[in-house]
Order: structure tokens, then sequence, then C-alpha cells
């Protein structure tokens, strides 16, 4: 088993770039902002080839109330779980009641634990260190994680309790033969704020694993989480809602809608989830117009829909089959985040639309559905002359990618490469995923050739041409 280390602390001591200084990531959002970690966030650390994993927690004031009061659960948790702890503490504000109250709950737990102090630079070491004695810990580490600094020292004296690991072999992540890594499929449940995508999130863990707070704008990080389900494994991607950009002020959340669209590009399979007692409203397409463009698989979830009544349900169920039908390859399901209903049969649909997505296309096949499908619908004329496709072959997976070559293919109008992906949808079964489609021109080998013959040989080709008409 690997060393699990939690960074535990006061609001903005330096948690969040510590975690990414020791991750050598970006993956936790740091900004001059207090509280903006909320949810535990997991993370492969790697130092001098020792491996170890590493926990960002949200700050402990001792005074939570509300949904700080969630967060602090969350930090609570992840000492719980971790081998040792890194408590950490702000040299710029000195001790702190708070940082006394924190160090006591730790010295009652009785996990090894290192006090470092953040945010050294351009102080003196003996004036910033001299309160923090008092917390009596072993030893007081000085840091900047911004820049490093100290943070090696730390890390040796850390990683000493533990055994030495077996020697790293780098290696590459193995696709099967569905094409799904060792990590499993990516599940990225997106949606406008408060629509229930943490409490989603917890139910199809089963546990209490982000926080979930009736208040939009709970979730602000990406928030990724590895699990098994009945033999198969899954990445969970909790997500914080995306607004309209006109009623997105804070820098914060600029920043956590950047992150919930990389979590988009990077997932296999998207839940766009809506609020059934809201209708359909222009963000949720607009979030699913974007998930088609990324070309990653689609499930719709309707959630909170034991709420609602049953002429408000039909009308729900009108506005979907009008507003959805570019997405009409997507399963639709209605469900409850809070109760549990409907959310286990969301994963059928997952694996369906994964597998679609990740396919192996025959280039026979698709060749043999691309001459149908123009012999049922041959293209237009382009300046008098047909536009001609010829074969087709896989370009990619998820989404699948079909190439066809043919000539004057720059010409073929938007609507035909729609009926073509509808037509290759349909005769390969790939429900949940969107189809592309990309055009490759057969190039005509005597464009651009030059004449190379030499003064002779014209010379000679003339007395042929003149021999050949006398002849006539």
């Amino acid at each position: 088993m690997l060393p699990v280390i939690a960074l535990v602390g006061r609001p903005n001591v330096g948690k969040s770039t510590l975690f990414n200084r020791l991750t050598r990531s970006r993956d936790a959002l740091v900004a001059n902002y207090a509280g903006l970690t909320r949810d535990r966030k997991y993370g492969e650390g790697v130092w001098h080839e020792r491996r170890f994993v590493v926990i960002d927690t949200g700050g402990i004031t001792g005074e939570e109330e509300g949904i700080d009061s969630a967060m602090a659960e969350q930090s609570m948790q992840a000492i719980e779980e971790a081998s040792a702890v890194l408590f950490l503490v702000d040299c710029r504000d000195g001790l702190t009641a708070t940082d006394e109250a924190i160090a006591s709950y730790l010295r009652e737990k009785g996990k090894p634990c290192f006090l470092v102090a953040n945010k050294i630079d351009g102080l003196d070491p003996n004036v910033a260190l001299a309160d923090f004695y008092r917390l009596g810990f072993d030893g007081l580490y000085p840091t900047t994680a911004t820049h490093g600094r100290g943070v090696s020292a730390l890390m040796e004296r850390v990683l000493e309790l533990f055994p030495e690991p077996p020697a790293i072999e780098p290696e590459e992540e193995e696709e099967d033969e569905g094409g799904e890594t060792e990590r499993g499929i990516k599940i990225a449940i997106v949606g406008r704020p408060n629509v229930g995508k943490s409490t989603l999130v917890n139910r199809m863990l089963g546990e209490d694993r982000v926080v979930v707070y009736d208040q939009p704008g709970t979730t602000r990080d990406s928030i990724y989480i590895d699990y098994e389900r009945h033999g198969n494994k899954y990445t969970l991607i909790d997500t914080a809602g995306v607004r309209r950009r006109k009623n997105v002020h804070l820098t914060v959340e600029k920043f956590s809608i950047v992150k919930t669209l990389q979590a988009i590009d990077d997932a296999n399979v998207v839940i766009l989830l809506m609020d059934a007692s809201e209708g359909i409203v222009d963000q949720d397409l607009h979030l699913m117009g974007y998930a088609v463009e990324a070309g990653r698989a689609l499930v719709v979830a309707i959630n909170k829909w034991d709420g609602l009544e049953p002429e408000q349900r039909e009308y729900v169920k009108t506005q979907l089959q009008r507003r959805l039908r570019f997405v009409s390859f997507a399963d639709i399901h209605f469900i409850s985040a809070l109760h549990g209903t409907g959310v286990g049969d969301l994963y059928k649909s997952i694996r369906r639309a994964y597998a679609a997505a990740t396919d192996k296309l025959s280039t026979n096949v698709l060749t043999r559905i691309l001459e149908d499908a123009v012999a049922d619908h041959p293209p237009p004329l382009v300046r008098g002359r047909r536009i001609k496709l010829r074969y087709a072959h896989a370009g990619g997976k998820n989404p699948p990618i079909i190439v066809i070559h043919g000539t004057q293919t720059d010409a073929v109008p938007d609507h035909y490469t729609r009926y073509l992906e509808k037509t290759f949808r349909e005769a390969l079964k790939l429900h949940g995923t969107p189809v592309r489609i990309e055009y490759r021109t057969s190039e005509n080998p005597y464009a651009g050739r030059k004449n190379t013959l030499t003064p002779r040989q014209l010379a000679k080709r003339k007395r042929l041409m003149k021999h050949i008409k006398g002849k006539k």
C-alpha cells in the first residue's frame, strides 16, 4: 500500500498549492480566496522515486456552520484515512487559536504529524517560527509551497516513516479490446448549479464522498473518484455548475467553469443532469451542445422527477421531444438522485454508449454502408459534376471518426454530411455517441505536373504526329 498523506489546516494557508507541488500538476484550484477547496481531492505524488497518495482538504476554522460544517467533515475523513498528516500554518498570520485547536485534535488522533510553516519567504525565520514551537510538535518545517522552498527536506523526513516500495517501472496505460483503460470508464457529471450533481455522485458511490449543500456553487473544483461496481471499473468526475456567462462575475467561478469544460474533454461519457422542476433551459442545451462538439458519449438524466405532478411530467416529456432532437442518439433517464430512484439504470446506458464510442469499425463494412447510402441518396451536383464518394475507413474512437475518400469532397453540403452521420449511426447501431465524418479528396496525379521532355524528345514527337497525319 502506498502511504497516504493528508494536508490540513486553516483556510488559505497554501494546502492546494502544496498539493499541486507534490503531484506536479495543476489539478487543484489555487487562488487568494479563503475556503476555495471544499471536497477531498486525491492525487499521486512521486518524490525521488518514492510514490505516495496526497489528499487536499478544505480549511478548518473550528466554528463551522452550514456548508463549512460539511467541508470540515471531509477534512476529518481525510485525517482518518491518512498514514501521516501535514499540518500547515501561515507564517504571515502567526499562531492563531484555530491552529491550536487543530493541533489539539491531531494529537488526539495519534497520527504521525508534521508541522509545516508555510509562506516563510521574506520573513526572518527566527521571529516567524518562534510562536509555532508552542504547539509541541517534534519538528517544524519552514516552506514556501509556491516556490518549493523547504519542500524537499519536508518530504524526505515524511517518507522516512514508510518502508521502501518496489522500484517504479515506467509502463504505459494499456487498453483492453474495447479501448477501456486501466482506470476505467471516465464519467463526467455536468449541469447547471444546484441540479443535484454532487448528490448523484454520492448516490452512485454509496457514500458521502463529496460535499452536498442546498446552495448553488457548492462544488468549485473537478473531483476525480475511482471505484468499482459489479466488476467494472469507473472514474466519476464531479464538476462545478456552469451558469450563463453574464451571471459569472467571480474569477474563482470562471476557473471552475474552465475545469468543468476540461473534465468534459477528458471524460469518456458525459451525464448531463437537468432539474425536472425547472424544465429545460437554454443553458442545458448549451452544455449539451458542448459535449456533442467535444465528441463525448452522452447520457441525459432528468433529476428530481419524483417531485413532479403528472401534468408537469407530461409537459417536460413534450419539451424533451421537441428540444433534444439534435441528441436523439442519447438515452434519457428520469431519476431521483436523493432517493436513488432510477440511478442504477444509468450504468446500462453508460456501458452501451462507451462501447459504441470505442467500437472497432471495419473498412469493408463502412465502405458497404457508404455505397448503399450513396445509391439511396446520391450527393448533389457541383459545377455540373457529381460529387463522388468512393470508400470509407475508421479514423478514430470516442467519438467514432469515419474518413470518406472521394472527389470534390470539400463541396459536400452540411445536410448531406448529417444524412451520412445518421446512416452510419443507424447501420452500425452506435447508440449514445455522436459520429464525426471527415473527408479526403483524392489528388489528381497529373495536377501541377510540368512538361519534362527534352528538345530532342519534343522534335521526335512532332515528327511522329506529322507522320500519323500524313497516313490519314
